[in-house]
This record gives structure tokens, sequence and C-alpha cells, in this order.
């Protein structure tokens, strides 16, 4: 068993960056750019009130002009598709097209998934709950939303009652029934649970 070491707070901040310009770096793949591949990762994992163009630019710490740059080519490639909203007719929705799910399954980003299932549940835990720590005291101090999923989450409800579909998970910040697959997607109106 290796020793144990004291680590800088340096030393875990450069990990993370370096993590990150690996996998970014490694990222031109199938013709699509780093910026292409989180775009089409963000739709993938987002529910469906945070698939916008301004929940992308907050989620990818980008302008809405960059953001809407990137959205525009991958629907111009036939990877997203536009609707507007029902609700408001203002806002407009991107979702995946079949193309973009096929070209998802050779994700440059799968190497880094691999890696991390090589650590053991308890050491991916550590990872999860230190990064969450960093990420959250970081968007608190840049005044920039926190993306999460609805279990961990000041607004997710489950309860037994609602509405007429019969859907247990509710989001009370919209006043919506959820289905079970969408508690487990990225939204951008995520509060944690104090």
């Amino acid at each position: 068993m290796p020793a144990k070491r004291d680590v800088s707070k340096r030393t875990v901040a450069e990990l993370v960056a370096q993590l990150g310009r690996m996998t970014y770096g490694d990222s031109f793949a199938n013709g699509l750019t780093p910026a292409q591949w989180t775009a089409l990762r963000y739709f993938s994992r987002a529910n469906r009130f945070s698939r916008t163009l301004s929940a992308f630019a907050e989620f990818h710490a980008t302008t809405r002009g960059t953001a809407s740059q990137t959205i525009k080519s991958l629907a111009k490639s036939g990877y997203l598709t536009r609707k507007r909203s029902k609700t408001d007719g203002r806002s407009v929705h991107f979702n995946l097209t079949h193309k973009s799910k096929k070209i998802l399954s050779d994700d440059p980003f799968e190497v880094l998934v691999a890696v991390a299932g090589e650590l053991s549940k308890s050491e991916n835990r550590t990872v999860v709950l230190g990064l969450e720590r960093m990420l959250c005291k970081l968007a608190q101090q840049q005044d920039k939303h926190l993306f999460g999923t609805c279990p961990n989450c000041k607004y997710f409800q489950k309860d037994g009652y609602y509405l007429k579909d019969g859907s247990v998970y509710i989001c009370t910040l919209m006043d919506e029934p959820l289905e079970e697959a969408e508690t487990e997607q990225l939204c951008v109106s995520f509060q944690p649970v104090q």
C-alpha cells in the first residue's frame, strides 16, 4: 500500500487543470471541435428545462455569442434540432438528433470515463465530493450557476402524489412532474440542498 502523503492545494488545482487540458486537447475527433463535443455532451445530459442557449453558455463558461456559434454549427450539420418553447414562444430548446446520438458513441471523452472507472468506489466518491465542493465554492465566488441533478436539489420532491400523469417526482420550482430518467439529468436551475 502506498504511503499517505500530504498534498498541497496548489497540487490539487494543477492536477485538475492538467486533466482538463489533456481531455480537451484530445477532443478534436470525428470532425468536431472540443467546444462542439462539449455541447453535444451537455445536450445529452441536460433536462428539458436546461436545453437552451443560455443554459449551455453558463455550463460551458462562455459568452452567449460563442455558445450560439457552436450550437448553430451543430444544428447546420444535423446534430441538433431547434424547437420553440410552448410556454413562452420566445425561448428555443435544442435536442439531439439520431446523428448526434450515434456520434456520441465515439465520444473521445469516454477515455477519461474509462480511466475514472479504474478507481475504486471509495476513490471515486472521494474525488466527486472534493470536486463538487471546489466547484460549488468557485461558482459562489464567481456568481455562476451551479449545475446539478434532482436528488441533490432543494426543488426536488418525491412524494408519491401528483398531477394527472401519476408522476411521483416533482420540480417545485417549475411546478412540473418529472420522469424518473429526468431526475439524473443536469439542470441550470439546480440549488443544492442546504
